[in-house]
């Protein structure tokens, strides 16, 4: 094991395991600062109060211009509780951000003219602060791409050991 690891629970650290609880760590700290920047970067466009779902609910739902029903938000989110997407929903739509239309006896969203003029501007605001400084990494987008793939094979692991866990 390497003599210095950062992690945030070393109880967890073991021979076997001292890489993924490095890596733990890193999304622990990566999930909390992306989550800060997207609802700093919604209040710089002018909406405060939401949540971090809430803002990856509305981009979703913008998402190729398509209408999209609740159980497709949670499924390409990977979000398993519905009922909070539902609440996300439910303000989004009390803030007139989406707009729902009934479909048979399903109900589908699609951004409003003010939710899709939030969109663009959080596009806006993240060329112009996140994007640009990311420059200054000099990491190349194919590496970004690269971690991206990685990042979405172990969720991956991580769903099929939830299952594991829940069926002992």
């Amino acid at each position: 094991m390497p003599d210095k690891i950062i992690v945030s629970s070393s109880h967890l650290v073991s021979e076997k395991g001292a890489s993924l609880s490095e890596f733990e760590f890193g999304i622990i700290i990566a999930n909390s600062a992306f989550n800060r920047w997207m609802m700093h970067c919604a209040k710089t466009c002018g909406v405060v109060g939401l949540a971090p779902l809430d803002i990856l609910v509305v981009h979703h739902i913008n998402h190729r211009e398509r209408s999209k029903c609740l159980a497709d938000i949670c499924f390409v989110l990977n979000v398993e509780d519905v009922h909070t997407v539902n609440y996300s929903v439910k303000k989004l739509l009390k803030r007139k951000l989406i707009q729902g239309e009934k479909v048979g006896k399903e109900m589908f969203y699609k951004t409003s003219e003010e939710g899709q003029f939030f969109c663009k501007r959080y596009r806006e605001v993240r060329e112009d602060c996140l994007v640009d400084s990311l420059k200054s990494f000099n990491i190349p987008s194919e590496r970004l791409t690269e971690i991206a793939e990685h990042l979405r094979a172990l969720s991956g692991l991580y769903d099929q050991a939830s299952r594991e866990a829940a069926s002992l």
